[in-house]
């Protein structure tokens, strides 16, 4: 019972530390301005790690690839400490000791930030149709349009608004679901017969 408690615990602050530095690596990705509150939040709590990881991982196309490999370390090391709290979440799936434990522990933290990214990426189109209907003058509203953008755009050149209704976010909503059923389904499937 406390096994199980202290595992709800690590892989809950984990996760929130890996969505948070996802979130990171997307806002800069997506060139948003540092000077909103969101930003400030996520800098003050990924700095620690970050700061020290950019001396040795340089930035590539203008991606701040330390912060994702950051993240990718986090999954990475919160999996392997899950196994280690609670034996049935151990990743070791055959029994062949600790090397493919963690030779899967670090696929399976793959396989999660691609996961994560598509639960992030469907919170923000929700949020930001529910914003559209409710309040389109929202602070919140340029941010998402600009996380949201690069990913819109092809379907909106493709796809022109009927009757008045722009139906690309719910295509775009319908694409996140079909690429966590195929590809993080395909991904996991494959991870279980390579380990």
């Amino acid at each position: 019972m406390i096994a199980q408690a202290l595992a709800f615990l690590v892989d809950t602050l984990g996760t929130l530390l890996i969505v948070a530095l996802l979130l990171r690596f997307w806002l800069q990705a997506a060139r948003a301005p540092f000077n909103n509150p969101l930003s400030a939040l996520l800098a003050s709590v990924t700095n620690w790690g970050v700061k020290p990881l950019r001396r040795v991982i340089p930035g590539l196309w203008g991606l701040d690839l330390a912060t994702l490999v950051l993240a990718w370390l986090v999954a990475w090391v919160l999996n392997i400490v899950l196994s280690l709290i609670e034996p049935r979440l151990a990743l070791d799936l055959a029994g062949a000791g600790i090397g493919t434990g963690a030779g899967l522990a670090a696929v399976a933290a793959l396989v999660q930030l691609v996961r994560l990214f598509i639960y992030m990426m469907i919170a923000a189109l929700i949020v930001q149709m529910l914003l559209s209907w409710v309040n389109p003058q929202s602070p919140l509203a340029p941010l998402l349009d600009m996380l949201l953008r690069p990913f819109l755009r092809p379907i909106q050149s493709r796809m022109r608004p009927v009757s008045g209704f722009d139906f690309s976010p719910l295509v775009l909503l319908i694409l996140c679901q079909l690429a966590l059923i195929l590809v993080v389904g395909g991904l996991t499937r494959l991870m279980l017969l390579l380990f």
